[in-house]
């Protein structure tokens, strides 16, 4: 028989225990009440808040992001075919041939978080990332018009910012460019008062004064963009121009660019590395090689590796006769042969096997003084042309001597002012303002290897050079036609805008836009 220890037992009658549990009731009937009562004063919008999506957070988790999406846009062997500095051998390429149609509107994906920057930096009242949002929507604005023309601009993005989702009218290209420069000094006038570190910024390490000479840079490059319509009242391009240059904080030497570093680690490499087009049928132009060749410029030994037959013969890297294209004009197949023969060189592997390679450069310094060189051989700035031009191309050396891994030697600062002192590089032997050019928009473009994708074919479609060697019967594109997309869901804006710049139907790579006329 179990004993029980009495002291465990309750012998309290059992009305007084149905007391306790009567209060007990009450108390958790008033509580439930209570918590009702805070419950019903909470919007239902919050309570259906899901803590796992974020409504809010600093502009500067977005500027990294930003940032690293918009210096390596477009970069790529894809433009290098079309600015005659790659060839293809194992099938045509669309680019090499201009027989490109059809381009995107992945800028205004980009848009969409520039966008959601400028949102957050309106709510925390900040001027600085106000003011990066700008300058990027011009970078990404300034792409889509070149490549289309007319775009969406006043209207775009309002499905971000308005919930108005009808599809965007198209503004006229003239009316882009003038916002774009709008913007670009809007931009520099904010900065101008700011003087806090902008955290997130991977460029400028939140360098403030950079960021304006950053922001200038680019309106003297869109500016000279729009070289065509020097005359054109409405732009006043001449008066902006010299503005900006005499009064407005610009590059001072290379260690100012605006330029993306990468590191060796996962998610942050060069953006080539590991590439395998590179071990393929890719070769490099015999022009691009013969233009480096006849100035003797070492900056070939970087860019290009020796042909198998010279490397065999034992030839050394510094012998330009090591150095052999294929034809961009010759049909592929041919080329190829020559490729199998041993005769054409290919990409250094620099660019596929080293993970940091070099930084890229949305603008620099060596940009923006050939720029202004030109700049004042228009007559649009006073100053010396030729010292612009020297500095140009002694930073442009200086460049990659600085990362060029094992190849500093060709590129020092005694053989960069040899390369300035032969009459084929020399400014002041050039016979003409429009042979000075010439030499400066060369000097623009044999820098832009693996660098400012696409800008070279637009400086072409500008100033006709360099010129670029292509099959008889075959004419450069101007333009890109509009995305497909666009005739599926804003058919009526996107036909009215090809009306108005080309005439009825004309959505051609042959149509010639406003900035090209």
């Amino acid at each position: 028989m179990v004993q029980t220890d009495k002291s465990d037992v309750d012998f309290r009658p059992n009305d007084h225990r149905k007391q306790n549990n009567t209060r007990m009731k009450k108390i958790l009937i008033i509580y439930f009440a209570v918590f009702a009562g805070l419950a019903s004063c909470r919007k239902l919008a919050d309570i259906n808040t899901d803590p796992n999506k974020v409504r809010e957070t600093h502009p500067q988790l977005q500027l990294t992001q930003i940032e690293w999406d918009a210096f390596r846009y477009d970069i790529g062997t894809g433009p290098l075919y079309a600015q005659k500095m790659l060839v293809q051998t194992d099938g045509e390429s669309s680019s090499q041939y201009y027989k490109w149609d059809r381009a995107s509107f992945t800028p205004y994906s980009r848009l969409r978080d520039v966008t959601k920057m400028i949102e957050e930096a309106e709510r925390i009242e900040s001027k600085a990332y106000l003011a990066l949002g700008k300058f990027f929507r011009a970078f990404y604005f300034l792409k889509l018009t070149v490549t289309f023309g007319d775009v969406p601009y006043t209207q775009a993005l309002q499905g971000e910012t308005q919930e108005t989702y009808e599809p965007p009218v198209y503004d006229a290209q003239k009316e882009v460019f003038k916002g774009i420069l709008a913007e670009l000094k809007e931009a520099n006038d904010m900065l101008a008062s700011e003087n806090t570190i902008i955290a997130g910024d991977i460029i400028h390490k939140g360098d403030v004064l950079k960021w304006r000479k950053t922001i200038n840079a680019l309106r003297l490059k869109v500016l000279m963009m729009l070289s065509k319509k020097e005359s054109d009242g409405d732009l006043n391009i001449k008066t902006a121009f010299a503005e900006i240059v005499n009064n407005q904080p610009l590059f001072e030497s290379m260690s100012d660019d605006a330029q993306l570093v990468f590191l060796d680690q996962e998610g942050n490499r060069y953006p080539e590395f590991n590439s395998s087009g590179y071990g393929s049928g890719m070769y490099m132009d015999s022009t691009f090689i013969r233009r480096l060749q006849d100035r003797q410029d070492p900056r070939l030994f970087i860019y290009c590796t020796q042909t198998k037959n010279a490397e065999d013969g034992g030839l050394a890297i510094d012998d330009f006769a090591a150095y052999e294209g294929g034809d961009p004009a010759a049909p592929y197949a041919e080329v190829n042969t020559k490729a199998a023969n041993g005769k054409t060189s290919k990409v250094n592997n620099r660019y596929h096997k080293d993970p940091t390679t070099e930084p890229i450069i949305l603008i620099g310094y060596t940009e923006q003084q050939l720029i202004i060189a030109e700049g004042i051989v228009r007559g649009w700035v006073a100053g010396d042309a030729e010292d612009y031009y020297n500095e140009a191309v002694m930073a442009a050396f200086k460049f990659y001597e600085t990362y060029a891994k094992g190849y500093g030697s060709y590129v020092t600062p005694a053989i960069a002012t040899a390369y300035l002192a032969r009459p084929i590089n020399n400014l002041a032997a050039a016979g003409s303002d429009e042979e000075k050019i010439e030499k400066i928009i060369m000097q623009r473009y044999l820098r832009a290897f693996h660098q400012s994708p696409w800008w070279p074919f637009f400086e072409h479609l500008r100033t006709g050079y360099p010129s670029f060697r292509r099959p008889a019967g075959v004419n450069i594109p101007f333009r890109w036609m509009y995305p497909q997309a666009e005739y599926n869901y804003n058919a009526d804006n996107v036909s009215s805008a090809i009306r108005s710049q080309f005439g009825e139907g004309n959505d051609k790579i042959s149509s010639q836009p406003w900035w090209l006329q």
